[in-house]
């Protein structure tokens, strides 16, 4: 009897420390569908490894469980704030996002006007974070972007004229080609401009303008699921121009589609596999072990840079609620542009627009017999 009754003393203890636990809710405010649903689910599980990585936090002297609360965002800008709200509604301390610059701004005054700070993540348009307070970034900009892209089409690859190809009304798309174009300009190029509309599939007439015009290069910083169509019909007309993309475009879904063609493609980046062995063996071990983690990485272990700047806004977090010592996002937001990490991309510390200084972009391109990234070079506007 005694020891039954110690058996369900020592159960009771158990539950009672169980309901003890501290929970704080991080919000994951990414595309998981859409035309940029497959990098928000790559994005989605660096933060995920993270988490199983590192599930507690203390926080003001109390260890607290780390809970990633989702909202699809469908790569939307008329879903963005409705995602935005089903997190301030959740009560989380900081949210995460997202993949995609239109879906950030769209749903950024859902979260100023609930004094919720936010990380992007891979947003890299400059109206991210313009003006607010409560939005930081740690990824590189457009406006540093555009100026590398431009200098490695003139530079390296030799191109005096560019074909430059975006959707038309994309904030992301629209905004790199713009930084793209100036710099370009300045070194003595010749871009021309089109953009297309919204569910375009057939992008032959777009490919055959930029063939005429004499394009050595054709710069299309668009979606995921464009992407692909571009490169399958411009394999299908045997162009012989060099396609080249922005962080959108760094997906090995987007890589697999030149394999077998001889679409030649190169993107600027943030991470490029082989940079972190360590974390590479880890982060790869956990993919193969867990189905549905390898089917959002697109069927195979490459590892994106995307699922990178995810780990490393995790952990950014974590850093902001520890110097916080609260879970109140008041709090968390305060204590944000002091944070510094050092993280598996690099040394994260903000600027006074809440922006990353970051200085360095990876240049990759794909290799069309395997599928896969090759790295190229790392470069800076100079």
């Amino acid at each position: 009897m005694k020891k039954v009754l110690a058996i369900v003393l020592a159960m009771m203890l158990v539950l009672s420390a169980a309901a003890m636990a501290e929970t704080v809710k991080i919000g994951v405010f990414e595309p998981a569908s859409g035309d940029n649903g497959a990098g928000g689910k790559q994005e989605i599980l660096g933060m995920q490894y993270a988490n199983k990585e590192t599930p507690t936090v203390e926080i003001g002297g109390t260890t607290y469980d780390v809970e990633l609360v989702y909202a699809d965002n469908g790569s939307d800008t008329t879903k963005a704030p409705s995602a935005a709200s089903s997190l301030v509604d959740a009560g989380v301390s900081v949210v995460l996002g997202s993949y995609g610059s239109g879906v950030s701004i769209a749903g950024s005054d859902i979260f100023k006007n609930a004094g919720i700070p936010v990380i992007g993540v891979t947003c890299t348009n400059p109206q991210v974070t313009e003006g607010n307070t409560h939005y930081f970034r740690i990824c590189f900009t457009d406006p540093f972007q555009g100026p590398v892209l431009a200098n490695y089409a003139y530079n390296t690859l030799g191109a005096t004229t560019v074909y430059c190809l975006g959707e038309l009304g994309n904030d992301y798309d629209q905004g790199l080609i713009k930084y793209f174009v100036d710099p370009f300009t300045a070194l003595g190029g010749t871009p021309i401009q089109e953009s297309f509309p919204t569910g375009t599939s057939d992008f032959t007439s777009y490919l055959t303008n930029a063939a005429n015009y004499g394009a050595q290069v054709l710069f299309c910083p668009v979606s995921i699921a464009y992407a692909t169509q571009i490169i399958q019909q411009a394999a299908s007309q045997g162009v012989g121009f060099t396609l080249l993309g922005g962080d959108t475009l760094d997906s090995n879904v987007v890589a697999e589609a030149t394999k077998g063609t001889k679409v030649e493609l190169t993107v600027t980046t943030f991470y490029q596999e082989g940079a972190n062995p360590d974390f590479d063996a880890g982060f790869k071990a956990w993919l193969n072990e867990d189905s549905e983690a390898l089917t959002n990485n697109g069927g195979n272990d490459i590892i994106s840079a995307v699922s990178i700047m995810g780990y490393d806004a995790y952990y950014t977090a974590l850093e902001a609620l520890k110097a916080a010592g609260s879970t109140a996002p008041a709090d968390v937001m305060a204590t944000l542009p002091s944070v510094v990490y050092d993280g598996v991309s690099g040394h994260i510390e903000f600027n006074e627009t809440g922006d990353a200084k970051r200085d360095s972009a990876v240049v990759k391109k794909a290799n069309t017999e395997t599928g896969d990234w090759e790295f190229v070079t790392t470069q800076t506007v100079e």
